[in-house]
């Protein structure tokens, strides 16, 4: 069962909160509020898991924290925003 890194943003209460994926460029996804951004992860990475799938790639093997910590583009998203794990919906990957 795959989970991927996903930074939160909440950028207040006259804004959408995004979701990102740093292991997958252009995965994203938003709610009104940090709930249901959360609740609408799983679906922006099952779309993006099909997109891939359908264009002939495989999706990239998810970096755990620790490795995501390390990468100096992405450090600094990892201090100042929530991270949370988000799993991808099994039967998005079920041919792995």
């Amino acid at each position: 069962m795959a989970h991927y890194v996903a930074i939160i943003e909440d950028a207040g209460p006259d804004h959408a909160v995004g979701v990102c994926f740093p292991d997958l460029p252009g995965c994203t996804s938003a709610g009104d509020d940090i709930d249901e951004a959360l609740r609408n992860a799983p679906e922006a990475l099952e779309l993006y898991a099909e997109g891939l799938e359908g264009d002939g790639k495989q999706l990239p093997r998810p970096r755990t924290l620790t490795e995501l910590k390390i990468d100096p583009e992405i450090a600094n998203g990892l201090k100042n925003y929530m991270v949370a794990l988000i799993e991808l919906p099994a039967r998005a990957h079920a041919a792995e």
